[in-house]
């Protein structure tokens, strides 16, 4: 079980090569490639659940080397939650048809599954990384691939992929300029070795502006408002797969790394009253992300751009959770995690099979949808009102836990506007349902369009019954996963 660390990362890594080898002799190729390599990735992150769960972390020194000199990869409850949410994001948008996911039909030799590929190998080495220079590398890696992926998206979404390039730059530099000035102060990168040694030097200067650096750097990865200037075109123009993948888990890396930095890296001596208002700002930011992007969500007609600023909303709800430092709050903040991922990764999904079936982005042209494409439609309508937080959804519960922790501390602001941004999602939303279920098809492509393929049903529909499993076995996964994991964190 020593290996058990290494083993999420290794079939995305090796796959990204052999799928760049199968899709010079056969495009087909390379889809079967990407495809097994994320179930053996999934099925090595479910196993290291159930282990790290009831046997505690385990940690694998690379090339036998220990750390701090060595790079350790560590696989703890949070680490192998997150490394699942990846890598089953990831399978079921590679499963998803070429075509409907990413806008095209690649030809022999063109690296779009070792691009997907690296993506999730740069976002799982995030999640299983112990040593902050190496979590550095895989953000990079993972950077490098949205790029590539995100161009994908015609002109438009080249213009989007050099914003982000640009913005990510400066995120990225922030957070090496934080990393080395840590080094010169504790000589030691490892995450570990930094928890014990940053308490006894707590107040000093240098220290208090790598922590000041990394979470700016780590909050303009993860979109989080005012930051997020990045995301409503990356996600707008970039092909729908693309969109579900960096909606879904990219920007979660992001906040994993915010969470895992803040609260194992350098704990209450720098996060607590003393300290840096680091928790303050981010609950305030959160709070504004969440009724800005729902206010620029109601403003949208095209539903990818739509979704997109859906997204910065749904990001300031995780936030919100780590900024108010609760038990229960990081327990919201790390279930909206996994709900989101679902959620969003379903409706963007649904987009897709929208769009190569009928060509349509504008809403006030989808009416009758819902008439010529039930099974899809419902998967929508599903994700939909757990975007909402209607009960038993998945996304009823997120929010439920955020409200107890705000209240749990007093903080009724808190409590208010998570209440209040579910009726404007559910407006912007409602919208949608109208042109959909309500009216007759108003066009001769709406009239004439038949539900997507059994790959696109089937996708959508594992996602909606997630989506509906997760809201019902809420407390199953609280209870032995991200309870102990709050509890730890906080305790």
């Amino acid at each position: 079980m020593s290996q058990l660390p290494i083993l999420p990362l290794i079939p995305l890594l090796f796959g990204a090569v052999l799928a760049v080898l199968a899709g010079l002799w056969r495009a087909a190729a390379g889809q079967v490639v990407a495809i097994v390599s994320a179930a053996l990735a999934l099925i090595a992150s479910l196993t290291g659940l159930v282990v790290v769960t009831t046997d505690g972390p385990i940690s694998y020194h690379l090339g036998g080397w220990p750390p701090p000199v060595g790079i350790e990869y560590v696989l703890d409850p949070l680490s192998a939650f997150m490394a699942s949410i990846v890598s089953l994001i990831g399978l079921l948008v590679v499963i998803y048809p070429v075509d409907a996911a990413f806008d095209l039909r690649p030809k022999r030799g063109v690296p779009l599954y070792p691009l997907a590929l690296l993506l999730l190998t740069g976002l799982m080495g995030v999640m299983l990384s112990g040593d902050l220079f190496h979590l550095f590398v895989m953000l990079e890696i993972y950077a490098i691939s949205t790029y590539g992926l995100v161009s994908l998206g015609g002109d438009r979404g080249t213009f989007a992929a050099l914003r982000y390039l640009l913005l990510g730059t400066v995120g990225s530099g922030l957070y090496l300029l934080g990393v080395g000035f840590l080094y010169f102060v504790t000589g030691t990168l490892n995450m570990a070795d930094l928890a014990t040694t940053l308490p006894d030097i707590a107040g000093s200067a240098t220290v208090l502006g790598a922590m000041a650096l990394l979470v700016i750097g780590m909050a303009l990865k993860m979109a989080l408002f005012p930051l997020h200037v990045w995301l409503p075109d990356a996600h707008s123009y970039s092909p729908p797969g693309v969109a579900a993948l960096l909606a879904a888990v990219q920007v979660k890396a992001g906040a994993y790394a915010l969470i895992r930095i803040l609260f194992d890296v350098f704990g209450p001596a720098y996060t607590g009253q003393d300290g840096l208002p680091v928790s303050t700002a981010l609950l305030y930011f959160g709070l504004a992300g969440i009724v800005v992007g729902s206010v620029l969500a109601i403003r949208q007609t095209d539903i990818k751009r739509m979704l997109a600023y859906s997204t910065v909303a749904q990001l300031g709800y995780i936030g919100v959770g780590i900024g108010l430092a609760t038990p229960l709050a990081l327990v919201g903040a790390l279930l909206h995690v996994l709900n989101h991922a679902v959620m969003k990764s379903g409706l963007f999904l649904v987009a897709g099979g929208i769009i190569q079936r009928t060509g349509l982005k504008s809403i006030p042209r989808f009416a009758g949808l819902g008439k010529v494409m039930p099974w899809t439609m419902g998967g929508f309508a599903i994700a939909a009102l757990s975007m909402v937080g209607i009960p038993p959804t998945a996304g009823f519960f997120s929010k439920f836990y955020l409200v107890l922790g705000a209240i749990e501390v007093d903080n009724w602001l808190v409590a208010v506007v998570v209440v209040f941004s579910s009726l404007l999602t559910l407006t912007y939303f409602l919208r949608l349902f109208e042109q959909i279920f309500v009216r007759n098809p108003q066009e001769a492509v709406v009239a004439d369009a038949v539900e997507p393929s059994g790959r696109v049903i089937g996708t959508v529909g594992v996602l909606a019954a997630a989506i509906v499993l997760i809201g019902v076995f809420n407390v199953v996964l609280v209870d032995v996963v991200l309870g102990p994991i709050a509890a730890r964190m906080l305790g």
